[in-house]
């Protein structure tokens, strides 16, 4: 069967998510490889002292990538898109959407990027004996209950923004295990019901009195049925009305959830890192941890198994702006260099660089950043007086400052926890250049790390993938199906650690920890 007969019969699977700086869809055949994609660039902005997208932003942006998608089938297959095997959401995780009865929005969707509720997460995490990240939806709903703030006499329901787009598409109230556990913290497939009482009574004592059961959504695991796409959502999704109603859509899912599928990392002892405008890693635990730790949020995989995140918000945005000047200085001097390229020039120079940087370090905090203890970021760089600062180095150590914070992480989980990792697969746009990011990460975390052909595909293929799996998964668990059906036989390249590599990030990251100090004091500047 060729690809245009697939895609006319409807054996196919769209997956589509919202990342920070793109939306992006991906389309796979029965052979669970990409055949299309789309794309949309979008970007947050801060108002009213909020990181924010707004529902303009979310509703022409979802439509404006599957417009994208229709015109590379079209372009590709000569073939009109109409229906798909299933279909599902991914947005970046956590953050505030909070809605009345009406579904109207009743605050601007407060992003993953707000490091606001500090109080907020600091009484939870205490009141619950159990790591509650500022950017946690349950940390925003509190901090707003502390605050007073006068939306909460409406409310009627909060979602994530997966969850949001999935309503609009379906008009089910539900959510991926994953997703939902970036929410509230999950036990046994579903919300923590002790937990959730503790959390009704100290909301209770500051006036609120809403049953926190009914704000959430429903939890649904992998492989479940979340609902089909109505009328009114095909219309959403492709207002030109070619794209038929009836459409099966799998649980939505944060994009933590996606990379794991993305990456095969959904057995314990096995993780991933996912690397974009944020970067974080997820670590499937093979027990509980013995402590509690500001650091290290406890989420789970698609189907429900516990990982150890260390999710840090600043990546690749520093880096971009620096390449960005590099492209103007280029067009100035009258001789440009194809973008693509240019990224693959400056990665790659910096391996003539020196293992610990030449003595440059570089932070690349363009928001807070709560792994390393800083409320509010300003990208900065030093170096020492007589290092050896040239090109190699100074962008060794941005891309060194990408990860730097996740290692920080890091270190707790490997060194207090004695947790133990066999390999970490890499996806995201850090990884797009091969083999530099990747063994600089390897020799930061002294893991080996694997990077796969689909890496670049990042997110929207891993949705691509639940969605599949929910038609495709013939009673066999996530991880069985991943592994028999995707992954067998999958190219894939891996970094092993250098010792001099590992040597020198250490050596960097002595002198980036004694600098966080002068970062702090920048955030009053």
């Amino acid at each position: 069967m060729t690809i245009k007969d697939k895609i006319a019969n409807g054996t196919t699977y769209l997956g589509i998510e919202l990342g920070s700086t793109r939306i992006k869809a991906t389309l796979i055949d029965n052979t669970f490889a990409p055949i299309a994609g789309g794309s949309f660039g979008w970007e947050n902005r801060l108002e009213n002292g909020y990181w924010t997208y707004s529902l303009d932003d979310i509703h022409g942006g979802v439509q404006a990538c599957y417009a994208d998608l229709k015109k590379d089938v079209s372009e590709k297959y000569g073939i009109k898109l109409e229906k798909f095997g299933a279909v599902g959401i991914s947005a970046m995780m956590h953050g505030y959407m909070a809605f009345d009865s009406s579904d109207k929005l009743l605050v601007p969707f407060r992003t993953w990027r707000n490091t606001t509720t500090e109080a907020a997460a600091t009484e939870l995490t205490k009141l619950l004996g159990f790591n509650i990240p500022q950017r946690w939806s349950i940390s925003h709903l509190y901090q707003a209950i502390l605050n007073g703030e006068p939306h909460l006499s409406e409310i009627a329901y909060i979602n994530t923004l997966a969850g949001y787009v999935h309503y609009l598409l379906t008009g089910k109230r539900v959510l991926g295990v994953g997703d939902a556990s970036g929410m509230f913290p999950i036990s046994g497939g579903n919300y923590d019901e002790a937990m959730l009482a503790k959390f009704g009574g100290a909301a209770a004592s500051h006036g609120f009195k809403q049953d926190i059961h009914a704000l959430l959504p429903e939890v649904l695991s992998a492989g479940e049925n979340a609902g089909a796409l109505t009328e009114a959502g095909a219309k959403f999704l492709d207002p030109s009305g070619d794209l038929k109603s009836g459409i099966p859509v799998c649980p939505p899912e944060g994009d933590a959830g996606t990379g794991m599928a993305a990456t095969n990392a959904v057995l314990p002892k096995t993780g991933n890192v996912s690397a974009g405008t944020s970067v974080f890693s997820m670590l499937v635990l093979e027990k509980p941890l013995s402590g509690v730790y500001p650091e290290i949020d406890i989420v789970t995989t698609p189907d429900g198994a516990p990982v150890a995140m260390v999710h840090c918000n600043n990546c690749c945005s520093e880096l971009d702006a620096w390449i960005k000047l590099f492209d103007e200085f280029a067009k100035l001097s009258g001789h440009p260099v194809d973008k693509g390229d240019l990224y693959k020039m400056l990665y790659e120079n910096t391996l003539k660089g020196d293992a610990d940087c030449g003595g440059v370090v570089a932070y690349n905090y363009l928001s807070g950043e709560p792994v390393t203890g800083i409320q509010s970021g300003r990208p900065m760089y030093f170096r020492q007086p007589d290092g050896n600062i040239n090109l190699a180095n100074f962008f060794r150590a941005e891309l060194y400052a990408s990860v730097a914070a996740l290692r920080s992480g890091m270190d707790i989980l490997f060194g207090k926890e004695k947790v133990t990792a066999e390999q970490f697969t890499g996806h995201g746009g850090l990884f797009k250049v091969e083999g530099v990011a990747q063994q600089y990460l390897a020799d930061a975390l002294n893991t080996p790390v694997s990077t796969m052909k689909t890496a670049g595909e990042g997110g929207s293929w891993g949705m691509a993938l639940l969605a599949a799996f929910m038609i495709c998964g013939n009673g066999k668990t996530l991880p069985e199906w991943l592994d028999t059906s995707v992954f067998v036989g999958m190219e894939k390249r891996t970094a092993k650690p250098v010792q001099s590599g590992v040597d020198g990030f250490a050596k960097y990251m002595e002198r980036y920890s004694a600098g966080l100090e002068a970062e702090k004091k920048l955030a009053n500047v």
